[in-house]
């Protein structure tokens, strides 16, 4: 049974006729019939006045961190207001002759992914405006069943994890929508506008739905499995694949030895994961045009699989095997510690944690994270 999304339930999106909206969506806004969500709503009566563009813009075909600028959408002719430009929300200006705003974006499951973010930060521009907040549901990719890694802290808030939130969290954009409002009083109006069909067991590649890749470096299944741990070796020296055809999926660096990384990885015997040793040149991104020595990380068993903890422990062999390895240290600070939510984990890693210490450190906040989630999650 192939599953409907938010924007395919025709039944709840017959109280947005004639309601003037803002749209904040990408190319991934796509209907069962693969037609545009601003051309969908449009079609069925909905006063669409304008898209806001999130991280990547409104095609998907902008690198992670260059900023957007606001610009006229050709398929709609609609101003599209860029949320990744001078600012990260929209200004109450732009809401002022709204109703609503309403999200339809694909989430990938991962704290770092910016969307959900964006459509919090949303959230509190709508309560502040007074007008209603809908989120038009999408399936969580990597299932709802699995969440890793630790809490993050307020404290280290940025866009990728605004809000205290698991590394995995397993849910929906409508659930984090739900969890954020309710946890932590942002105060939209909010509506959700459900999934049909889904299952949290469901992995994106089981629930007929096309994949369209909702960022230039979000390739694939395989790529959102891996990227709840993969992704914190973003916050090194080490190239995590960006500029090549598997990113997230070859890690390494010019000053590594792909052999002894792979066998000393593989000797942990990492559930769900294989490492097999590779060269490849980054085109983009850190250590562009070098011959880095690294991994290719392989699935074997995805249900096995812990992604997070498997991140970890690249991370501290690396820093073992190698004296070049170092922290990404950016102009606001390091880098892993916003991948993070937190400073404890290059505090302790840099102190000769192992991966099963920082695991035992955060238990109890991922139980935390787990309990108050509970009474937010929409679907069996």
């Amino acid at each position: 049974m192939t599953v409907r999304c938010g924007i395919d339930n025709r039944p709840a999106l017959q109280a947005l006729r004639g309601v003037r909206v803002g749209l904040i969506t990408n190319h991934t806004g796509l209907n069962a019939f693969h037609v545009p969500t601003a051309n969908a709503l449009m079609d069925g009566g909905v006063r669409v006045a304008r898209l806001f563009a999130p991280e990547h813009g409104l095609w998907g075909d902008v690198a992670d961190l260059d900023r957007i600028d606001d610009a006229t959408d050709p398929g709609t002719g609609l101003p599209v207001l860029s949320l990744y430009g001078r600012s990260e929300e929209p200004s109450i200006e732009a809401l002022r002759d709204l109703d609503a705003l309403v999200f339809d974006i694909q989430d990938i499951g991962s704290r770092y992914y910016t969307f959900n973010w964006t459509m919090v930060k949303c959230m509190g521009v709508a309560a502040k405006a007074g007008i209603k907040f809908i989120v038009l549901d999408r399936p969580n990719p990597i299932t709802g069943v699995y969440v890793e890694g630790n809490r993050s802290r307020m404290e280290f808030s940025s866009l990728v994890g605004l809000y205290p939130c698991a590394a995995r969290h397993g849910m929906t954009s409508g659930e984090i929508a739900l969890y954020i409002n309710g946890e932590f009083a942002v105060g939209a109006d909010l509506s959700v506008v459900q999934l049909q069909g889904w299952r949290r067991r469901m992995w994106f590649d089981e629930t007929g739905l096309v994949f369209v890749q909702p960022s230039p470096n979000t390739t694939g299944l395989d790529m959102a499995v891996l990227y709840p741990g993969t992704c914190l070796l973003e916050g090194t020296n080490l190239s995590e694949g960006r500029g090549t055809t598997q990113p997230f999926e070859v890690i390494g660096a010019p000053w590594l030895d792909p052999l002894e990384f792979a066998a000393e990885l593989n000797e942990l015997n990492l559930p769900g994961v294989w490492f097999r040793p590779t060269y490849f040149i980054p085109c983009t991104s850190k250590h562009v045009g070098e011959r880095c020595g690294g991994v290719q990380v392989h699935i074997h068993d995805r249900k096995a699989l812990n992604a997070f903890d498997t991140g970890l422990h690249m991370l501290c062999v690396a820093k073992r095997m190698a004296s070049e390895f170092a922290w990404r240290n950016d102009p606001g600070g390091y880098a892993i510690d916003l991948l993070a939510g937190t400073d404890e984990l290059r505090l302790a890693i840099d102190g000769g944690a192992t991966p099963p210490d920082l695991t035992s450190m955060w238990a109890h906040e991922l139980d935390r994270f787990l309990q108050g989630r509970k009474k937010y999650l929409l679907y069996c």
